[in-house]
């Protein structure tokens, strides 16, 4: 039985690689400190299940349009118009089974066999596997730790050929932090704007977890033009703490909203009655929670950060958004503990889930090796415990 070539095409996600892997000493009784998956710690807010929980007394368990309710549409219609100055029509709005199938849907009816899609990286792991499932070439441009990681207006040029279909921008940013100035996304547009025939994928699942007073953006709102060339994917997972809930969505052109829809109902018909329901109240109830979930992020990232900076050899970028830390560990390549060599991130990550129980993901995962990324989604005590471990573990290494 020989499979299909694109299914060969497929890397397994190093994430929930390591995830899984961390799960399991936890069953095996085993004591671990996981910052290893993007999933925020808290229960999703009372007014969400409520609303959930309504629907499922009122009968609503049924089939819903394949590209989602009513309700839902005219919901994230309104927030896109509340939130971002942006106008959608229902027939441009796409709902699905997380915002991971929503940026499926898309790569899947814009890109085939020979076209290229410009990736910055690093990069969130599934955008590069799902760039390479349709047989689009992914065109990864390595951002600058110095630069916050973000695509400049000239790396951006260079790496533009004819075969350009598509860019895909992640503001805020997995795994990085990074988030885009309005300037800074309006000096790609600019770029952009030259290349007429080049479609946006804007990736802003995070858009909401913004911190240090800093604005989200959407490159879509930058000009009518680059809003026509643009679909922008979102969901509730991030921000109201509803992963489970699995609803994304896409605001697009009508051309490409359509087309999604229809590759949807073949393929999956409608996200779940009930959690559509649910994020009717995410998306219009009381945004209280969210702001509190965010005050709580930043005091850790920002102990986190002092914590790792701290350390001798490690640098790490502030990140405006979302909920990871990207230090640099490549000070301390080359170097052994117990026998193992230290030659990467990956190396690294290995031993410190070993050795100290502490679940990171290598930044392989993300496309550059000389890191880790931390997921600050967990509890304060957790934090500090493992930070601790990783304190002693790395004067060990520098002192063997």
């Amino acid at each position: 039985m020989k499979l299909a070539e694109r299914a060969l095409k497929i890397s397994p996600s190093p994430t929930l690689a390591i995830d899984s892997k961390a799960k399991q000493m936890k069953a095996d009784g085993i004591k671990v400190f996981n910052f290893g998956v993007g999933e925020p710690d808290f229960d999703t807010p009372k007014h969400i299940k409520e609303a959930a929980i309504e629907a499922i007394n009122a009968g609503m368990t049924k089939y819903t349009p394949a590209a989602g309710t009513p309700q839902l549409k005219q919901a994230i219609i309104d927030k896109f118009k509340r939130e971002n100055g942006l106008d959608y029509q229902p027939a441009q709005i796409v709902v699905s089974s997380g915002a991971k199938h929503s940026l499926y849907n898309a790569f899947q009816v814009l890109v085939e066999e020979g076209d290229e899609v410009i990736l910055p990286a690093p990069f969130w792991v599934s955008h590069l596997e799902q760039i390479k499932i349709p047989g689009a070439k992914p065109v990864i441009v390595m951002t600058k730790e110095e630069n916050g990681f973000k695509l400049t207006p000239e790396q951006l040029k260079e790496a533009i050929t004819p075969k350009t279909k598509a860019l895909l921008l992640n503001s805020p940013s997995n795994p990085t932090g990074c988030v885009y100035t309005k300037e800074e996304l309006q000096s790609l547009a600019e770029v952009l704007l030259e290349h007429k025939d080049i479609t946006i994928i804007s990736d802003e699942i995070y858009e909401k977890l913004v911190y240090d007073n800093l604005e989200h953006h959407s490159i879509a709102g930058i000009s009518p033009e680059l809003k026509e060339r643009t679909v922008v994917i979102n969901g509730v997972s991030k921000a109201y703490s509803m992963t489970g809930w699995r609803i994304g969505y896409a605001a697009a052109p009508l051309e490409i909203a359509k087309a999604m829809a229809n590759l949807q109902s073949h393929a999956t018909s409608n996200p779940t009655s009930i959690a559509q329901a649910a994020s009717v109240a995410a998306l219009s109830g009381s945004q209280q929670p969210v702001e509190e979930m965010k005050v709580e992020f930043i005091k850790r990232r920002d102990y986190m950060l002092e914590r790792l900076l701290a350390i001798p050899g490690i640098s790490c970028a502030k990140p405006n958004g979302a909920f990871y830390l990207f230090p640099n560990v490549s000070q301390y390549f080359g170097k052994g503990y117990k026998g193992k060599l230290i030659q990467s991130g990956t190396d690294l990550a290995a031993i410190l889930l070993d050795e100290i129980q502490v679940a990171v993901v290598p930044g392989i995962a993300f496309g550059n090796d000389d890191f880790l990324r931390f997921s600050y989604a967990t509890d304060m005590n957790t934090i500090r415990e493992a930070l601790d471990r990783i304190e002693k573990l790395l004067a060990d290494i520098r002192n063997s």
